[in-house]
């Protein structure tokens, strides 16, 4: 795993480029990372509204469902934007690529890094939400930290395979956007589970939702001690620690594999 041992060997510049991303991405703005919260919150609204006052969806029949649709978007909003915008990180720093010799997978990682400011601001907002509203989550609410961390790696691993691809076949990020819209609505975050139209009498497909689709168990593990006050399912946490070993091999593997094209082909 040279590739991210080179995080720990180049630290300071690793550090350089994720303060040059903040810089870049709050250059100008009065509220700084205020605005870190504003897509997730604006989500939030629009699909309360939507669904709880147009629709009337079954879900929102839940306790505080404005909050148990709020612990399930910092895990997917993390993971959207770190795939989106580290997807085409490395083409967009071709000049640098081309001229400067270094480590060239510290710039997708350190596009993963800036997004997780974000999204440990919206993890100890929500953990704060969720101890003043849901007294029953106050012993297990912590554990959604570790649980962050496993979420973390596994971003990063799948971001790095996609920025690695994407230098190479440049159709990548655009199939990285197309996709992100429908899995946003085959993941958990509006719903439970057991709440889909025809879970009783089709549980293969909530099977395949909840076991086909990666984020499910992340989402699930990250949600369950913040809302339900519960331990996390111990398959979902197993299934989302082997994600998240698997998805940084892939990264490695699909790195190494195309880095010595990356300069000539960025």
């Amino acid at each position: 795993m040279d590739v991210y041992a080179d995080l720990l060997r180049y630290r300071e510049l690793f550090s350089s480029l994720v303060r040059r991303d903040l810089r870049a991405k709050y250059k100008g703005s009065v509220l700084g990372l205020a605005w870190t919260l504003a897509l997730p919150v604006a989500l939030m609204l629009v699909y309360l509204v939507v669904f709880s006052v147009l629709w009337k969806a079954q879900a929102t029949a839940l306790p505080d469902y404005w909050l148990f649709l709020l612990c399930g978007l910092p895990p997917w909003a993390f993971f959207a934007s770190s795939l989106q915008t580290s997807a085409r990180s490395l083409v967009e720093n071709a000049p640098l690529i081309r001229k400067v010799r270094f480590p060239r997978q510290l710039v997708p990682l350190s596009v993963v890094a800036t997004q997780l400011v974000a999204f440990g601001v919206m993890t100890v907002i929500v953990l704060v939400l969720a101890l003043w509203f849901r007294p029953e989550s106050r012993d297990t609410a912590w554990l959604a930290l570790p649980i962050a961390v496993a979420i973390v790696v596994f971003v990063a691993g799948l971001s790095l395979a996609a920025a690695a691809l994407n230098a190479v076949f440049r159709d990548v990020e655009f199939v990285v956007a197309a996709a992100l819209l429908p899995w946003f609505f085959l993941t958990p975050v509006l719903y439970q589970l057991q709440d889909l139209p025809g879970a009783e009498s089709r549980p293969w497909l909530v099977d395949l939702i909840h076991w086909g689709n990666p984020l499910t168990p992340a989402i699930e593990s990250y949600r369950t001690p913040l809302y339900a006050g519960e331990l996390p399912g111990a398959a979902n946490v197993i299934y989302l620690c082997v994600a998240a070993l698997v998805a940084l091999a892939l990264g490695a593997y699909v790195f190494t594999s195309v880095d010595d094209r990356i300069a000539s082909e960025a």
